[in-house]
């Protein structure tokens, strides 16, 4: 199968699993909804060239490369304050899930335990992140054939990933290990760990976490900007606030879901400290197989859904919500955009 052929398929699955399998036959709305979405499968299955062209024609213009970055900058470091701040007790918990053994019971407090050092590493990784994606996205999208827009969209997320990666790493080590009560505050962590590890400490499990996040950065942005071109298209007007967020929380659960195992070898790894009982990323894996279960892998994969899910809701409205102030406070810039809309 060609590339075309290939991305026409992927995009008519997403739309098969996004709209028509949750068909209500009461609601006159989802009958109209349906009928437009038929009629887009159609138009795309007859003319891929064509129909792929017009969802990513408006990105594919010419760009202020400094003001994307700017905003994405601002949004992304936004989104990721607000949403880390909302789900920190989850993540705490699922954390504990993963490092207990044999059964261990998991303590319930100090759940908001190490929140505001990790904001001082969230807010740049997170800005960084939404900041290197946007105006790569836009570069992809200008440079690649019109049908390979979920392409473009995979590898800006996994380069975002990548750039962020060398923030949230040490960020992740000091917030896990005082979720688990290795250490009483941030600035201690990191001087402690330091100390014993030196500074390669910070970056345990860096691997792992490469293993992990990369593929999840690239796969829940893929399919967060895939199913908005086609909710979009289908529904023929820009989504709302609620559309975005409820898209979020899609791609983030499907994202969440098929990573926890490399999430599961990720917080091992990151939490051992100096103490080697694993060796690395594959040993790690046998590791845990072979003395707890393949069932271990999927540990904590309740609160990592519900955590990433929700969190997918909350990262992704804030993030459009934000990018709509943001460009409103730039009024040439709507300016063009509004002159742009009327010649399309």
């Amino acid at each position: 199968m060609n590339s075309e052929g290939f991305h026409s398929s992927l995009f008519l699955s997403l739309l098969n699993f996004t709209i028509f399998d949750n068909y209500d036959s009461d609601g006159c709305y989802w009958i109209a909804f349906h009928t437009d979405a038929l009629k887009l499968k159609m138009s795309a299955q007859k003319n891929p060239d064509k129909f792929f062209m017009s969802i990513s024609e408006g990105e594919k213009k010419p760009f202020d490369f400094l003001r994307v970055i700017y905003d994405g900058c601002i949004a992304g470091g936004v989104a990721g304050v607000f949403v880390e701040t909302a789900l920190y007790p989850i993540d705490t918990i699922k954390t504990r899930l993963q490092v207990a053994r044999d059964g261990g019971k998991i303590v319930l407090k100090g759940l908001y335990s190490g929140l505001s050092g990790n904001l001082v590493g969230v807010l740049p990784s997170s800005a960084i992140f939404i900041g290197v994606y946007e105006p790569t996205k836009r570069q992809l999208l200008k440079s690649l054939p019109e049908n390979l827009s979920a392409v473009a969209h995979f590898t800006a997320g996994a380069i975002g990933g990548l750039a962020s990666s060398l923030v949230r790493v040490p960020t992740e080590v000091i917030k896990q290990r005082m979720q688990i009560g290795q250490f009483k505050s941030a600035p201690a962590a990191v001087r402690l760990i330091v100390a014993n590890e030196g500074f390669k400490g910070l970056y345990a499990g860096y691997g792992s976490f490469l293993l992990r996040d990369l593929p999840f950065d690239a796969i829940e942005l893929c399919i967060y900007e895939q199913l908005r071109i086609g909710y979009k298209l289908a529904a023929k007007r820009d989504l709302n606030d609620p559309e975005n967020a409820m898209l979020g929380a899609l791609a983030g659960a499907i994202s969440g879901a098929v990573t926890t195992p490399l999430d599961v070898v990720k917080t091992r790894l990151m939490v051992q400290g100096s103490q080697t009982h694993y060796k690395g990323i594959f040993d790690c894996m046998r590791t845990i197989v072979k003395e707890e279960g393949t069932h271990a892998l999927f540990k904590g994969i309740g609160p990592r859904v519900l955590w990433i899910g929700i969190g997918g809701s909350i990262f992704f409205g804030v993030l459009e919500k934000t990018k709509q102030i943001l460009a409103t406070s730039h009024p040439q810039a709507e300016a063009q955009k509004r002159v742009s809309s009327k010649q399309d």
